[in-house]
């Protein structure tokens, strides 16, 4: 057998075993998936903000969280995973607004993902083990946490009201799983 055909064989074999590896049993699924420019973690794990391809694989509705990005639904969810809780995402007249639990409605990013140039600061998660796999937001606090935060964007931006999608106008969350 000539270099040539064995080197092709050889990397046929190793794609063959790539794309056909029996899955383990240590195999997480993906949670959250982090989006630029500051790679706050989106969460997969609803339908509603990652709603499954033709393969089943969940999309993020949207690809960046920039001050300009206007959501498809509202509220949508972000989460700095060295926080405790995630941010819930609006659109506003002036762009994207975040309901922060201690500090309520501010406009994205928070201060301390842009440098004082102006530039993004994207989270490092390299420092953040396992976060794809983190556990998603628990449906008790995004059913107490939901109705609140509408109410605060209601008041901060009442001419967006109307845009809320049913189930965040009733304070239902269509985030949970």
């Amino acid at each position: 057998m000539n270099t040539k055909k064995f080197l092709s064989l050889s990397i046929i074999i190793l794609m063959i075993i790539f794309l056909v590896k029996i899955p383990s049993g240590e195999t997480k699924q993906l949670n959250w998936w982090p989006l630029p420019p500051y790679n706050t973690l989106w969460p997969l794990w609803s339908t509603f903000l990652s709603p499954p391809n033709i393969l089943g694989i969940p999309q993020p509705v949207v690809s960046r969280l920039t001050p300009n990005t206007v959501l498809p639904v509202q509220p949508g969810l972000t989460w700095d995973p060295n926080l405790d809780y995630p941010w819930l995402l609006y659109n506003t007249p002036v762009g994207m607004a975040y309901y922060d639990p201690i500090f309520g409605i501010d406009l994205w990013p928070p201060k301390y993902l842009v440098h004082p140039l102006g530039v993004p600061l994207p989270i490092d998660l390299s420092l953040i083990t396992g976060w794809s796999t983190l556990t998603p937001t628990s449906n008790t606090w995004l059913t107490e946490t939901i109705p609140v935060a509408n109410s605060a964007y209601y008041t901060s931006y009442p001419q967006y009201a109307p845009l809320l999608t049913p189930a965040a106008l009733l304070g239902i969350t269509a985030l949970v799983p």
